[in-house]
């Protein structure tokens, strides 16, 4: 028997969660939320300390909430987010209790029952709103490497973390390519693995890429019209926001390097497809540059030409003559830490819901369970669907659903 009856759980307590709550509360569901950790666990104990949001801070906001700021170009650091969503919880005042894990999700005669230490609760409806970056992936390549300091970028804090000595970041989307730059202003000496990315500027003819995406409607692309990429944009909002050069990285003293595929006796194989990628991100930044242009010129709009943004710095040595191979012990690389990207971790849901890969089957966010639903997951139901100020929208969905169930 449950220690407890709620019509809706929702279970995680982080920007998804708490707006799941907020949109509940709005059409009178009853309904409670399970957060393992604190509000906002991930934004507290996964993130580094210099990070800087990509978003500016005109844009950020969450329902009937907007985030408060001095600069709206200006970019924020973790503690401001944090802070936000803080206040964001004390406006919603959802029904909330924290340091409760959910360890198994199953069917019950009445719909579900979450079970967790020390008890458990039947629910009619469960939202399923623990984030898109829950488990970091990372490589075993060098599981067996003595005296190398190893970090994902989950667990990397700052560059005093670090041992003396080069360190190699694998891993060149957004937070390897922030963390790597972190690690270049430090005077560190860093070599970054580069794979296939897509680059998009910071800014273009006066205005910043999330007001394009917003101006164009390109962030309102529904999920069904994804294209094949699975990349994340690779953009920044450290120091002031800029567009990520991998060419000015080097410049700056980082050796690029291609894919690391195998290891042995430390000496690390590097694919030869630096030149590729680098290309690959360059043509996708290009792209961008001619649908703004394609979107100004069709509509007339007075947003002056760029033409600093094609300028491209020359080619580096370590892109003209890439390494196929590096010795950690003798380049003196004592720190790797590794950016390569997240997975779900949903094992604990035992019902029949996720596919071959471990990710739910859904549509916009409404499994073929009834009553089982997923919030805050990247694309699901149009591209911004995991922003800040994108999950507000899906939340009123799911909550419409809910509340259509009777």
């Amino acid at each position: 028997m449950p220690d407890e009856t709620i019509d809706t759980l929702v279970i995680g307590g982080g920007q998804a969660g708490l707006t799941m709550s907020h949109r509940l509360k709005q059409r009178g569901i009853a309904h409670l939320v399970l957060e393992r950790g604190r509000i906002a666990e991930r934004w507290r104990s996964e993130r580094w300390d210099g990070l800087m949001f990509q978003f500016p801070n005109w844009s950020v906001r969450l329902p009937e909430f907007a985030f408060p700021h001095s600069d709206p170009d200006g970019f924020s650091g973790t503690a401001a987010i944090i802070a936000f969503i803080e206040d964001y919880a004390a406006f919603v005042a959802p029904p909330i209790r924290c340091g409760v894990a959910v360890t198994r999700l199953r069917r019950d005669a009445g719909g579900f029952l979450a079970e967790f230490a020390g008890g458990s609760i039947a629910a009619r409806n469960v939202v399923i709103a623990t984030g898109p970056y829950q488990r970091p992936l990372r490589p075993d390549l060098l599981r067996d490497q003595p005296g190398l300091f190893q970090v994902d970028a989950a667990g990397y804090r700052n560059p005093a973390q670090l041992p003396d000595g080069a360190m190699l970041v694998v891993g060149a989307g957004a937070s390897g390519a922030q963390i790597a730059e972190e690690l270049m202003r430090a005077g560190r000496d860093v070599f970054l693995s580069v794979g296939r990315h897509n680059r998009l500027p910071r800014r273009y003819r006066g205005r910043d890429l999330i007001w394009w995406l917003a101006e164009m409607g390109i962030d309102r692309t529904p999920v069904e019209q994804r294209g094949p990429s699975r990349l994340l944009p690779v953009i920044s909002g450290a120091h002031g926001g800029h567009t990520v050069d991998f060419r000015r990285f080097a410049a700056g003293g980082v050796t690029l390097l291609g894919r690391v595929t195998a290891a042995r006796d430390g000496v690390l194989e590097i694919a030869p497809d630096l030149a590729a990628n680098i290309a690959n991100g360059d043509a996708y930044y290009a792209t961008f540059l001619g649908i703004v242009d394609d979107f100004v010129a069709a509509r007339r709009l007075d947003h002056p030409e760029d033409p600093l943004a094609r300028l491209r710095l020359p080619d580096p040595p370590c892109l003209t003559a890439p390494l196929d191979a590096i010795d950690l012990r003798a380049a003196r690389i004592r720190s790797v830490i590794w950016a390569t990207g997240y997975g779900l971790d949903l094992n604990w849901i035992d019902i029949p819901v996720l596919d071959a890969d471990g990710a739910p089957r859904h549509r916009h966010g409404v499994s073929d369970v009834p009553g089982l639903y997923f919030l805050g997951l990247q694309w699901l139901s149009k591209m911004k669907s995991s922003f800040l100020s994108g999950v507000g929208d899906d939340a009123a969905v799911l909550a419409d659903h809910i509340a259509g169930r009777g």
